[in-house]
């Protein structure tokens, strides 16, 4: 890790059956939906609601997942998310994830969360109570 990264999040995500592919491993797009719910319980529990509801929120610019060792089916991943430091409007988050019981990493991943207005699809600044959890 050549950036600062803080711990914002760490869950704990049953596998399931239908998880796997054809391969008799967890499919490359559910890595994806594994980060995606451990950035929306992260974001939730700090009072962001994941909704157009609001007008502002976060949208995903990009993502990206180093697949290193196959999670199969009985397991529970565990997914930790970081973030670095918080730009204007945008904030990386990098995740790990394991298997519970074992200290391996089977995947990493990125993405690049960008706070826009749902009305006007532009960036807007990242809320000040999103920017305190990086002050310490």
């Amino acid at each position: 890790m050549t950036e600062q990264r803080i711990l914002l999040h760490t869950c704990r995500i049953p596998v399931r059956w239908g998880d796997m592919d054809a391969y008799g491993h967890v499919n490359n797009t559910i890595y994806f939906r594994y980060c995606e719910q451990a950035r929306v319980e992260w974001l939730e529990a700090d009072g962001f609601m994941v909704s157009t509801d609001h007008p502002d929120g976060p949208v995903i610019i990009n993502a990206a997942c180093t697949f290193m060792i196959p999670v199969t089916y009985p397991a529970t991943v565990i997914v930790r998310l970081y973030a670095g430091a918080p730009g204007r409007s945008s904030l990386m988050n990098w995740y790990e994830i394991s298997v519970e019981g074992e200290d391996r990493v089977y995947a990493e991943g990125s993405a690049k969360v960008v706070w826009m207005n749902h009305l006007t699809g532009k960036s807007v600044p990242l809320p000040e109570s999103l920017r305190k959890q990086f002050e310490n």
